[in-house]
């Protein structure tokens, strides 16, 4: 077996911007005369898509979620993202990003993005980077209903990897995720991917519990010795749980 496809996360992986979707849903509730959110309840959001986020919270505080009301506020939510990218004269990006990636592209393996962020951000960003032509398989928050811990988001890649390069014959076994918090890397895997835990959200010893690898900064993921471990899994059928 071979490593044949990387699959990246986005907020707290590829660019640092948690500190501002904090910010944004706070401001939000605030807007609809609802609470902030809690430290507990900023704590759970890490790693799940915004209409998880927004149904939970919304819960919380006794208002009935709609899908349009939802909709209303990831449109909203999204909208004031813009505002603060604009105010921001050089993105947030992780150091090691543009180099891992293009490490990653000059030994042909496939790229996504797997994340629970609405396409909207996700595309401005990457427009914005010059990372775009590098991911043309995005999976987003609303690309599908439910969010990471479950797996929906992440076999969805594969399976629009498989469209993309039908002569891939791509398996989850076959692909490695670069996550950042335990509902994601619980995500990945439960799809039977590997997965690199980068401790840009949580610490370094709590992800070394859970991932195959772990790494404080995307600068020390040793990409050759990942793709050993993968062509010496030959015989199993499945990888960890």
């Amino acid at each position: 077996m071979s490593l044949k496809a990387v699959l990246f996360d986005f907020n707290g992986v590829i660019i640092n911007d948690e500190p501002i979707h904090l910010q944004l849903i706070d401001e939000i509730l605030i807007q609809e005369n609802l609470q902030p959110q809690r430290v507990d309840e900023r704590q759970a959001s890490l790693g799940r898509s915004d209409r998880a986020c927004f149904t939970q919270l919304l819960s919380n505080r006794g208002r009935v979620a709609t899908e349009k009301y939802l909709t209303q506020l990831l449109h909203r939510k999204a909208e004031a993202y813009a505002l603060e990218l604009e105010k921001i004269e050089k993105l947030p990006l992780y150091p090691g990003v543009e180099d891992l990636i293009f490490q990653m592209r000059s030994r042909n393996l496939k790229l996504g993005l797997v994340s629970g962020a609405i396409r909207k951000e996700i595309e401005l960003v990457l427009n914005r980077a010059k990372l775009s032509e590098h991911f043309k398989i995005i999976v987003a928050g609303d690309d599908i209903t439910t969010s990471k811990p479950e797996p929906d988001g992440y076999l969805l890649a594969v399976k629009k990897l498989n469209q993309e390069y039908p002569e891939l014959n791509l398996q989850p076994q076959e692909c490695l995720a670069i996550e950042d918090t335990p509902a994601g890397i619980q995500a990945a895997k439960r799809s039977h991917m590997q997965v690199v835990g980068v401790a840009n959200t949580y610490p370094f010893h709590m992800l070394q519990r859970c991932c195959n690898w772990t790494v404080d900064y995307l600068t020390d993921l040793e990409l050759e010795r990942v793709q050993e471990v993968y062509s010496q899994k030959q015989s199993q059928p499945s990888l960890t749980e």
